[in-house]
C-alpha cells in the first residue's frame, strides 16, 4: 500500500491556498512539509485525511489506513491514562495499550486522571493514540507542541519505530524530529495563484 496525492488543491473558505501538490509515500518512508505560517500546511493535511474536500486532485490511499494527529489531544479528562488508551483501542478494533504506556513513558501514570496530567504529558498520551490506532498512515500536524525536548525525542523515537515497522508518516512540524531519512517538501512552489471560489463549505479556522 502507498499514499499517493496526485495534482491536488485543496482550500481555506473556499478559496484556493495549494495548487498542483504531488507526492507519493512507501512504507517505512517519512516526508515532511515546510513552508511559512499560513501557507496551507494544515489545510493539505485535513485534506490528505480526509477531513475536508479537495478542489482539485486526488488523495489515493484507503481512509481507514489513516490515522490524524493536530492540535487537540482528544482526551476524556475524567478517565485515566489507561481508560483513554484501552477506549481508542477499542474504537480502532486494536488489542492491548501496552506498547502505547511504554512507548510514550506512560506506564506511570497508567492510573493517574487525565485532567491531572501536566500539558506535555496531556500530549504525551494524545499522541500514544496513534500507537493503539494500528493504522500504517499517520497525518501529523505539529505533533510535538507542549512537548520538551526529552518528549519530542521520545516521539521521535516512536516514529521512527512506526517507519522501521513499514508505517508511513507525513508530518508538518518545525522542530527537528531526528528523521535524518525523511524526505523534505517544502509548499511554497505550490501556492495558488488564482483564487477559486468552492462550495463555501471549507472551515476558515484551519489553514
Amino acid at each position: 500500500m502507498r499514499l499517493n496525492v496526485t495534482n491536488l488543491a485543496c482550500a481555506r473558505g473556499g478559496f484556493a491556498l495549494l495548487e498542483g501538490v504531488g507526492f507519493s509515500l512507501s512504507p517505512a518512508q517519512a516526508l515532511v512539509l515546510r513552508g511559512p505560517n499560513g501557507c496551507g500546511k494544515t489545510t493539505l493535511l485535513r485534506t490528505v485525511a480526509g477531513l475536508q474536500p479537495a478542489l482539485a486532485g486526488e488523495v489515493s490511499c484507503p481512509p481507514e489506513s489513516i490515522a490524524y494527529a493536530a492540535h487537540a489531544d482528544g482526551l476524556k479528562t475524567t478517565l485515566s491514562v489507561a481508560e483513554n488508551l484501552s477506549f481508542w483501542a477499542a474504537v480502532y478494533g486494536t488489542r492491548g495499550i501496552d506498547a502505547a504506556l511504554e512507548q510514550m513513558n506512560l506506564r506511570a501514570l497508567s492510573g493517574r486522571a487525565a485532567q491531572n496530567l501536566s500539558a506535555g504529558q496531556k500530549r504525551r498520551l494524545g499522541l500514544a493514540r496513534l500507537i493503539v490506532t494500528g493504522r500504517p498512515v499517520w497525518v501529523l500536524d505539529e505533533p510535538t507542541v507542549s512537548l520538551d525536548a526529552v518528549s519530542v525525542a521520545l516521539f521521535g523515537d516512536v516514529v521512527r519505530a512506526h517507519l522501521a515497522g513499514g508505517g508511513m508518516a507525513l508530518i508538518a512540524t518545525h522542530i527537528d524530529l531526528g528523521l535524518p531519512e525523511a524526505d523534505i517538501l517544502d509548499l511554497t512552489p505550490f501556492k495558488a495563484t488564482i483564487p477559486h471560489h468552492g462550495s463555501g463549505q471549507f472551515d476558515e479556522a484551519f489553514l
